[in-house]
Parts: structure tokens; sequence; C-alpha cells
């Protein structure tokens, strides 16, 4: 989905295709074929935007295989779909029983997160629209906390400046400009907007490398929205890419009705790290006893923005709203792709039952952004 920003430049809205558990190409091709046929026949919209999850053997696949790329091209096109953004934060295996935190590894101390992202650069330089201005990569925001220290942190920094290069390169034999965005996370070496923007700042003149605003994570982590964008622009920090998604708000966790329905989603295959206002966090919703319960908790559990839980729990959309307002609502956009990233479908208490149910509820996602972008004075692209 396309919408025209009020100073003429384009701004994309695609949902996230880390929903489908698919790993290889033919699987990928059914979900285009399938769901997300479905969710651009939903909305009525003649091109809708998919961010693709490409698992690292897929993506080595397509960056070396001519044949199976325009595969994958010709699938797009008969759907009439576009790629202006990758999902490059999980590796492989995200659909597992359980992923917990193999969804960090490798980590970017590691040669395979580079290679994997280097095959995801040349990827999107071959499916990015002609008149798109850029292509963007969310990765991992570095590792999961433990273990790291100055060695790891060297190498990141390495890989980071290697990838830059790379990147620059592209752009300058392709004409395509793709960049890369990192993505903080509760729990990981860059969880907080701070953290992060002191990490990147070395990279803000280059602006090929950048931040992923994952409006969720923000919340967890009751990061204030005004604040956040404030310490981004003093660090000349851009912000690549912005993933528009809602956490999991217990109000009063001292309430029996909310910890019983909180309980419906303590599930084992995500993490679920949590964050207790003014307080301590834990890792996952199996800790909860490490809490006091006297302020209220937001758990890393994305939520489809467009329903809310059943009260007394709530979402964090109005930290959205918020976040909303300055990436887009401003004299010019602070990023120019937004992206819909609710994976959870399949672990909701009230999960969708089959494909046209799931391509509804995401349909509703996006047509809930729709709605606000509109609101904020941005004209959809028919």
């Amino acid at each position: 989905m396309r919408f025209r920003h009020p100073d003429g430049s384009i701004v994309h809205l695609a949902y996230c295709t880390n929903v489908h558990p698919a790993e290889d190409l033919e699987g990928v091709i059914a979900q285009l074929d399938g769901c997300s046929a479905l969710v651009r026949k939903e909305l009525g919209v003649p091109v809708l935007g998919v961010g693709l999850w490409l698992a690292n053997t897929l993506a080595d696949r397509l960056a070396n295989s001519s044949v199976a790329l325009n595969r994958l091209r010709r699938a797009l096109d008969r759907n009439n779909l576009e790629v202006v953004t990758l999902n490059g934060f999980p590796y492989a295996g995200f659909h597992d029983r359980v992923v917990g935190k193999k969804v960090y590894s490798p980590d970017w101390t590691e040669p395979a997160r580079l290679r994997y992202t280097l095959d995801l650069v040349e990827v999107l330089a071959e499916l990015l629209p002609a008149d798109a201005s850029y292509g963007s990569i969310s990765t991992l925001p570095l590792a999961w906390r433990t273990p790291w220290d100055r060695t790891r942190d060297a190498a990141a920094r390495d890989a980071f400046n290697r990838l830059e290069l790379r990147l620059a390169k592209t752009h300058e034999t392709t004409g395509r400009r793709i960049r890369v965005a990192i993505e903080p996370e509760p729990g990981c070496i860059l969880e907080m907007i701070p953290q992060a923007a002191d990490w990147l700042t070395p990279y803000a003149a280059q602006s090929l490398v950048g931040l992923c605003l994952d409006t969720c994570h923000l919340a967890v982590q009751f990061e204030q929205p005004a604040e956040a964008f404030s310490t981004l622009q003093r660090a000349g920090v851009e912000v690549v890419k912005s993933q528009v998604s809602a956490a999991l708000h217990i109000p009063d966790p001292e309430d029996p009705t909310a910890r019983e329905l909180l309980n419906e989603f303590a599930e084992p295959k995500f993490l679920h790290q949590t964050r207790e206002y003014g307080g301590p966090g834990i890792d996952d919703l199996d800790m909860l006893d490490q809490l006091s319960g006297h302020a209220s908790w937001r758990v890393h559990f994305h939520v489809p923005v467009h329903a809310a839980p059943r009260p007394p729990l709530t979402s964090t959309t109005d930290v959205l709203d918020e976040s909303l307002e300055h990436l887009v609502g401003g004299a010019h956009p602070l990023t120019h792709h937004l992206e819909s990233e609710t994976y959870t479908w399949s672990v909701l208490p009230n999960a969708p039952q089959n494909q046209q149910e799931l391509a509804e509820g995401i349909a509703g996602e996006l047509a809930w952004l729709r709605d606000r972008l509109v609101g904020l004075g941005l004209e959809e692209i028919k």
C-alpha cells in the first residue's frame, strides 16, 4: 500500500510475512498466492506491500540463482505485490515449536549473520520497484545481552563496517539504495533508543545504516515516543524503517481477572519479555513472580492493533498513535517504510483457524493503520 505524504514523497505500508512458516521457495510462493493474495483482495487495493521474511537457505538460493529469483518475482507480479523491505531478524526456524532465544542466533559477532544480510541485500536490490527511493532490511540489535564484552562489540562493529561498504558498492553499481536498520528489542544489547542511538552514531552521516523503530518494543520498555525521537534527532540517526505494532498492557497486575487472562498469553513458542513500570524486568512470562505487581506491566507480545484484548487487559495503541504522529505527521516523513509485524497470530488466545481468517485479521490491521495515516494527512494512492 502506498500513501502520498503532503510533501509529495511516498510512504509505503506493508505486512511482514514472518507470520507465515514457509522457509523454502515453494512454500513462500504458496503463501504469496494464498494468504497475501487474500489480504490484497480483502483490502481492495491495486498493489499490496509485503515485507518478506526469507530464511537463510532461501536467501542464499535467491542471491545465487536468477532462475529462483525470477520465480519469486513472477509470484509477486501475478498477485500485484511489491517488496520494498525485508525482515532480516530471524535467521531460520522462526516457526519451530519453541523459538525463544534462538531467534538471536547467529548474532552480529558471527560471520553467518553478515553473510545472510549480504544475501538479502542482493535479493532486495533485484526485487525493489524502480520508483522506490530505497529498500530496507531490519536486523537484530547485535545480540542477546549475554555474553557480551569489548571483543564481541568490536567484532560486531567490524561486521557493520564491512556491511556499510557493501551497501555503498551496491548503490554505486546497481543504482539501488539499500539500507539496513538495527531493531532495538528488550533483553538485547541494544534494547532502548539511547543505547541504539549511541551505537549507531558513527553511521549517521552515511545513512545507509540506521534504526528500525518497533513501536511494540518501544512501549514494552515504557519509553516515551517524543523523548525517543528527540534522542535520535540529536544523534543524527535516521529511522530507516518502523514496525508499527502494539504490545500487551496490564494496567493493574493485582487484578485477578487480568492475571487469569494473562495466563492465556503465556505460550512457549516465543519469548515474551515483560517490564514493570518504574521497576524490574523479566525475560518471559514464567518469571512473573519476580515482579512486584504494584505498577503496570507491558509484555512483548505483538497483539493485533485493530482488536483490543479482553478487558481489563489493553494494548499500547496509544504509543503507536503517538509514534505515527512523529514518523509521518510532520512536514516531512521521518521514515518512508512502515511494516505491520504481528507474527503472533498462531499463538493468540483466539487464533485464526484457517487461511481466510488469518487474511481477514491481517487486512483488519492494515485497514486500521490506513485510517490512521489518512487521518494524519496522507493520501492513499489507489
